[in-house]
Order: C-alpha cells, then structure tokens, then sequence
C-alpha cells in the first residue's frame, strides 16, 4: 500500500488532489483531509499529482513487500491563477499539426484521436537548428477513439530535429477507460490486442519472461561494417581538388564529362561510408538478456537489433510511406520489422515491458511508426492465451 498526504507548502491539507500512477489505469482522489491510498504490486513507479490552481507534480517510488508512506507537496500555479497574455504566433498551428503527426503519430488509429486542449501546448521551434521543442505544465488530455482511452499526459519533453528527424518525448501518462456501448467495449478490445501484441512493451515483457520466440519474434543483428570500395575522404577531397585545378586551369570554367577521372571521384564521394548486413541468425535470449535481480533485466548489443515480429503483417498505411520501411531480404514476407539502437547502456526493462531511462534506445521501422496512437497502458493484459497465437 502506498499512502500519504497531498498539501501546500504551508502545510494545510488539500483535499480533491487527483492521484495518479503514470501509465497505468491507477488513480485516486485525496479526502477531505488530503489522504490518499493506492494498492500497488511491488514495482518502480512515477506518481502524479494534480489540482486546479497548483503546479502538477510528480515523484518516483520503489515499492517493495511493504507499505510505503509518502507525503506530497504542491507548490501554486502562477500561471493558472493570474491572467496570462500570450503574444499570437501565427505559425503555431503549424507546430501544433507537426507535434500531432510525431507525438499522436500517422497510424489509422491516430486519424481517430483529438488533443482536447491544445492551448497548455508550450510550443517553440528554433529556425536555426528546424528544431521544435513542445512541454506542458498541465495534463494535455488526448481522446482516442480508436482503441477507447482517454490520456492525460504530463509532457515534460517533446523534441523532433528536422535535421537528424529523430523524435524523441518523455513524460507521465494515465489512461482513463471511455464510456460506450458492449459492442463500441468489443471492438476497443480487440484493437487494443492488436495495438499491444508486435509492440515495444510486448516485446520487452516476452524478454522478460524468456518468451520472445514462442510469442512470435526472430531477432537478428543488422551490423555495420565501413564500404571497402570507399577511400577516405581525404583521398576523396584530395584527388578532387586536383583534378578540378587541372581541368579549369584555375580559369576556364568547369565541365565534367562521363568517363572523366573527376566524374568518377565524384561518383565515389556520394559512395555510403558504410554498409548495412544483415545477420540472419537468431540471437538467443539468454545471451541478449541479464538478470539483474528478481524485477529488472537489462540487455547490451553491438550494432542494430533486427526485430521481426511474424504474426502481424504491415499495416499497408504504413508500407505507402516514403522512408519508413526497414530493407527485408526478398524471401520475407511482409512482416513488422523494427530495429533498436542503443544510445545509453546497459538498457534496463521491468516485467511489464517499460523500459527504465526512455532516452537509451532509438526505435527505427514499424516501432518508429506507432506512437501514443497505438499505445496501451503499462498494466495492460490480453486475454489470456493471445500473446503466443495472434
């Protein structure tokens, strides 16, 4: 059981408090004298705290085989308690639509979700650097109608470089069940199993259990090696110059022809730096994953991981897209493939599949495609005995 009491700094009690844990269907409300209880297996999580007229709030905790009491703190919103005057950014519609398509995604289910207050959108994009940054200091609630959630979600960080596109959020979700009819709850349920089954979180939590092969995945290793056939880019630059002084005469002007030695370093320049393999051999599981202690794991690779997932096809909006798909070699089928690459190591993952710093991998293929769209919570199960049939 983990307890406490919500309060201002002052230390006045503040009943009406929303309790939630982040990325579960977890919450409850303080009393009349600013208590709260919530039951919790044991595990490490991010509570969150709000209540109009205060700064949302949020704090980890281990929880182990015994109660925890931890008392919570909230400090005054300025910004929700005094009028606040915005300059108009004429192009903030613009980000607005771009935060959309990277943080909600592009999936089907994403055409079936609406932000419900896109105004505690705290919007910046750097003209310099094409970067656009997005945070919240209130629950930015998202309706999806697609698989029956509603989401508020504490935004610490979104990011997207329009440099490297790598898309990178962070922050603290909670899931609310919609209301609708048995049959609207039926057809949420099996898109749910479809969101969960072939996702990140699934697949951790089949690690976990040891269970990656039995519940439908190959992984491989895509490993990069440099391209013998280009020299360096000095040899490069080198010959180039060369070959430039000797075709101008440092004057007349500049005319390549094909079969020129200049035409041809050209050609070698736009060469790749390196090349991708793919290594079809499975990797085992009691190789990639180590027993850290009885409620975390960690994995550590080198190069690419090449996770297949062979009991769900791509979805084919996803196979029209332009620079998404991963390469597959001809004798594939189209199945969903995804590839980790490791930013921080070692990477460490809990039995429900959340992995424990959200920065230490990039996620590229179908995984780079789905997003808050196609996501569940953390305390999500399908019905038993789907996750090895699909």
């Amino acid at each position: 059981m983990l307890s406490g009491l919500v309060k201002d700094k002052h230390g006045e009690a503040l009943p009406g408090a929303g309790v939630y844990v982040s990325g579960y269907k977890i919450a409850t409300v303080t009393d009349n004298n600013g208590r709260y209880n919530l039951p919790l297996k044991p595990g490490n999580y991010d509570i969150l705290v709000q209540l109009i007229g205060y700064k949302a709030l949020n704090k980890n905790v281990v929880i182990s085989d015994k109660a925890v009491k931890l008392d919570l703190i909230l400090e005054e919103s300025i910004t929700q308690l005094a009028e606040v005057t915005i300059k108009p950014d004429p192009n903030r519609e613009h980000y607005i639509n771009m935060f959309k398509s990277y943080f909600i995604g592009t999936t089907p289910n994403a055409e079936q979700c609406k932000i419900i207050n896109p105004n505690v959108l705290i919007v910046d994009y750097d003209k310099e650097t094409f970067k656009l940054t997005v945070k919240t200091t209130q629950f930015l609630i998202v309706e999806n109608k697609a698989l029956g959630y509603r989401i508020k979600y504490l935004l610490n960080n979104f990011e997207y470089d329009g440099k490297t596109r790598i898309i990178y959020y962070e922050g603290f979700p909670y899931y609310e069940d919609l209301k609708g009819s048995a049959r609207r709850k039926k057809i949420w349920e099996q898109k749910r199993v479809a969101a969960y089954l072939g996702s990140p979180q699934h697949f951790f939590r089949a690690l976990f259990h040891q269970r990656a092969t039995e519940e439908g995945y190959i992984i491989n290793k895509l490993i990069t090696k440099e391209n013998p056939d280009r020299p360096s880019d000095s040899t490069i630059n080198a010959n180039i110059k060369d070959l430039t002084k000797a075709q101008t005469g440092l004057t007349s002007p500049l005319t390549i022809r094909t079969g020129d030695s200049l035409n041809s370093w050209i050609k070698i320049k736009k060469m790749p730096r390196a090349l991708s393999i793919l290594s079809r051999a499975p990797i085992a599981q009691d190789t990639l994953v180590h027993v850290e202690n009885e409620s975390i794991r960690s994995i550590n690779f080198t190069d690419k991981l090449y996770v297949v997932y062979t009991k769900e096809r791509e979805d084919p909006a996803y196979a029209n897209r332009i620079g998404l798909s991963i390469a597959r070699p001809l004798d594939m089928p189209d199945y969903q493939i995804s590839t980790i690459t490791l930013q921080v190591v070692p990477v460490y993952f809990y039995e429900n599949g959340s992995i424990y710093n959200p920065r230490s991998m990039l996620y590229a293929g179908y995984w780079g495609w789905e997003k808050i769209a196609d996501s569940v919570p953390m305390d999500y199960l399908p019905p038993a005995g789907l996750e090895g049939k699909k």
